[in-house]
């Protein structure tokens, strides 16, 4: 792929209104989700979850692409129709989480390194050919005493710029995701510091790895309270000091950034999206890259019945149309509303 095409990429990944919905879970993180419905974590019960997913009629109007788990971009719908291509037809693109998880990283108890880097160069290769557009690697931070530490933000800094090194080099875009942890008790403002820090270190490693930014996708956390914390900030808050982290740490260069929900409720990350779109003029898009956040009230209604899937699907679809307002601001109680009516 030229320079030209990952920029178009880049681009179309946060086209106006529009987001990714990231459905890359690990088989041991779908049966988590599964065990919240009764149903058993077969191929067969992921497969036809994701085709639920997938093929939802009219999501290509909020949807600019999907992240896809290694099983799932080899999988194809009852009718035999390769996910790949039933996303390509209807103009999303298929994306790829091609890390192979964060593990404990020596000397450095309660933090973790994300692994994945062996091999890298010939599986791009292969993603490629399927039909792959962008890719994901997801590091992640955590917040506790005495941590994260400097060892540990540049080891993952280091291995985020190497993958989207390889990312480009094999014409995929590389959507770089940091995730600074939201489990602990810290303040807001704890939030703010390590994210601040962990930012810039990302992008000091990306342009010592020779990264192009303009071809690059931030995936990020915003910034929030601990879960654990006993003062929740609001909405305001949160946008207010998640926009001005961003502007801190975060070259202009970079076509666009989407937000994980990071254990956000599906309401409160896009109420969240919307009130940074409102009220602030950036440098580039903000919007979403949601799993949990899309699909939990989906999978719900779901529930492992062929039965449901219609209606799974509209509640899916409300969930991204309303994440495609708040990416221009133009989210409201009206909207959220709807579906309802």
């Amino acid at each position: 792929m030229s320079a030209q095409e990952l920029a178009a990429t880049a681009a179309a990944m946060v086209a106006k209104g529009r987001g990714v919905l990231a459905i890359d879970e690990s088989l041991g993180t779908i049966k988590k989700r599964f065990d919240t419905i009764g149903i058993e974590n077969t191929e067969e019960n992921r497969r036809a979850y994701r085709e639920l997913l997938i093929a939802n009629p009219g999501d290509e109007k909020y949807v600019s692409g999907m992240i896809l788990f290694d099983e799932t971009i080899r999988q194809s719908t009852a009718k035999g129709e390769a996910f790949a291509k039933v996303l390509i037809s209807k103009g999303v693109m298929p994306g790829i989480k091609v890390d192979a998880g964060a593990k404990d990283l020596a000397g450095h108890p309660g933090e973790q390194v994300t692994e994945g880097l062996d091999g890298l160069r010939e599986r791009l290769a292969k993603y490629r050919e399927l039909g792959v557009r962008f890719a994901k690697w997801r590091a992640v931070i955590t917040i506790g005493p005495g941590i994260p530490s400097t060892g540990c933000i540049e080891a993952n800094a280091h291995a985020l710029a190497r993958y989207a090194g390889l990312c480009q080099e094999a014409g995929i875009v590389p959507m770089v995701e940091p995730e600074v942890l939201m489990d602990a008790d810290n303040t807001i403002d704890r939030c703010y510091e390590v994210t601040e820090y962990t930012l810039r270190t990302v992008f000091n490693e990306l342009v010592r790895q020779r990264v192009t930014l303009e071809h690059t996708i931030l995936k990020t956390n915003m910034v929030v309270s601990g879960k654990l914390c006993p003062v929740q900030a609001g909405m305001d808050e949160i946008a207010a000091k998640t926009v001005s982290c961003l502007r801190r740490a975060v070259p202009a260069a970079i076509p666009g950034i989407v937000f994980l929900s990071g254990g956000q409720s599906g309401l409160d990350a896009t109420r969240n999206l919307n009130a940074m779109n409102a009220a602030y003029d950036l440098p580039w898009p903000l919007s979403f890259s949601y799993g949990r956040a899309l699909q939990a009230d989906a999978l719900k209604a779901w529930g492992g019945k062929p039965e449901n899937v219609a209606k799974a699907q509209k509640v899916l679809l409300h969930r991204e149309r309303c994440n495609g307002l708040a990416a221009m601001g133009q989210y409201s109680a009206a909207v959220e509303a709807e579906l309802a009516a």
